[in-house]
């Protein structure tokens, strides 16, 4: 016997299933989005999508808003330390090293290495290199050099300008016999017009991109970056910092209009950890495990800074910037030098800067006048005049675009890397960045701060306040966006 619907579902009825499914599933992912997200203005903001389009706005949280990223290299790591978890007691560093550090500084050595597992490493050699003018060629040159392996992980690789000569010096070294591994993030080989992807795949360069957004399973991951700019040379030589392989960076023939940055050359046992970190992202991508000769990295000391890389990241490595730059702006006794293109800070870092200048620490933060994105740029003007009411000093440097990320503590503590202060790095991307103890290398980048901001005017609060109410509400607006600018 058939059963057949002697009549059609009445208009009323549907409409009303339909209306308590998108009712339903508003009330999932905004619980879902209340539980889960840590950062409270990224939660409300997703619960105001939702309620404000009940139907479209859950699909949108779905996709975008759930974080799903299950690194496969960091499970594999965790399958050969025995489950080992990130803040386990990292190995004991060489009591010399922490004897010779203040007792702030103490504090902040044992909070670094809880975190990250790692110790600190002595005996490296760290060289700034100021803009591409410095940089390019020295990376070059090691690339050249290379007799084993050369692995290179850039946020922007640009095939073009600078960037040809990086596809050049790669691919010669391919044929020379060295083994070559590229990374570039998915989001600039997907939408970038002139990336180097393609002229590396003609070249035989081996190149991946980093955690393709692949509609609709992985669309959350667009936002989702590798941040990191890695290259290291035989396992002896690494460069990091916060330079991209970028056109906009050489500019030879004026080098007073080429965008400004910063850039290290590191040696020493500090190299393995940026080693670790690129082996982990290019088995993530590709599934290869990178071993064998070539690619043994090399520990030699070489220098007198001890170091410490510190990989972050918003799976399981989420926050650890936070806690670094926490302690160390509460470990500082005389001054801190903050250096940054994009400054959007959350409110505990806002918060340890104001403490710090009302405990007589001289602050000052140097910022590029205008940014290349100026959403950030009205995001950051929306809530800058909460460090200047407290003391910390601001200072905006004239073009060119100023790219640099820096922070010294007492001319005795310095951290660089990838990182911006911004909800994108500190909650979103995967960084790296290094701290390095050592009163030389301290008092050599202060100096260079220092230089910089002699070129810079300061901002003061009047003038925040004085802007035009049209622009304060666009700023204000912005500043709700944060973190996902």
């Amino acid at each position: 016997m058939t059963l057949t619907w002697s009549e059609p579902i009445p208009w009323t009825v549907l409409s009303a299933l339909g209306s308590a499914l998108v009712l339903g599933a508003a009330v999932w992912a905004s619980g879902h989005a209340v539980i889960f997200k840590r950062d409270a203005r990224s939660a409300a903001l997703w619960v105001i999508v939702i309620w404000l389009m009940p139907a479209a706005g859950p699909v949108l949280y779905y996709l975008l808003g759930i974080n799903r990223v299950r690194r496969r290299a960091a499970a594999l790591r965790e399958d050969r330390l025995g489950g080992a978890t990130a803040v386990a007691a990292p190995p004991p560093c060489p009591a010399s090293i922490e004897a010779g550090l203040t007792p702030p500084l103490q504090g902040l050595a044992l909070l670094v290495g809880r975190i990250t597992g790692l110790p600190l490493t002595p005996c490296n050699a760290v060289d700034p290199l100021v803009n591409g003018e410095q940089a390019f060629p020295a990376m070059l040159q090691a690339i050249h050099e290379a007799r084993r392996s050369i692995a290179m992980a850039s946020y922007i690789f640009d095939g073009t300008g600078i960037g040809a000569e990086f596809v050049r010096a790669l691919s010669e070294a391919v044929r020379r016999g060295v083994q070559v591994r590229v990374l570039i993030d998915d989001v600039y080989v997907r939408f970038r017009l002139g990336s180097a992807y393609k002229p590396l795949l003609r070249a035989g360069v081996p190149v991946a991109v980093f955690n393709p957004p692949l509609v609709p399973a992985r669309l959350h991951a667009a936002h989702l970056r590798n941040h990191r700019k890695l290259l290291i040379v035989d396992g002896r030589i690494g460069f990091t910092g916060g330079m991209n392989v970028h056109r906009p960076y050489w500019c030879p023939e004026d080098p007073d209009r080429a965008q400004r940055d910063l850039h290290f050359r590191l040696e020493g046992p500090v190299v393995r950890h940026l080693w670790s970190v690129f082996q982990e992202d290019w088995q993530f991508t590709t599934g290869e495990l990178l071993t064998g000769d070539a690619w043994e990295p090399e520990a030699r000391p070489v220098g007198t800074v001890p170091a410490r890389g510190i990989e972050a990241g918003p799976d399981e490595h989420l926050d650890r910037l936070r806690w670094v730059f926490l302690g160390a702006l509460h470990a500082a006794t005389r001054s801190i030098r903050l250096w940054t293109p994009y400054f959007v800070p959350e409110p505990a870092l806002v918060a340890a800067l104001n403490a710090a200048a009302l405990r007589d620490v001289q602050v000052d933060i140097l910022l590029p006048a205008r940014l290349d994105h100026p959403t950030v740029q009205w995001a950051c003007m929306a809530q800058i005049w909460q460090v200047l009411e407290h003391g910390c000093r601001v200072w905006l440097r004239p073009p060119p675009f100023d790219h640099s990320k820096l922070l010294v503590v007492d001319e005795q503590w310095v951290c660089f890397g990838s990182a911006n202060w911004d909800a994108r790095s500190l909650r979103l991307n995967f960084e790296f960045n290094v701290e390095c103890y050592d009163p030389g290398l301290g008092t050599r980048l202060a100096r260079l701060f220092d230089t910089a901001r002699a070129g810079a005017r300061p901002l003061t609060k009047a003038e925040v306040d004085g802007r035009p109410l049209p622009v304060k509400l666009r700023d204000g607006l912005a500043r709700l966006f944060a973190p996902y600018l």
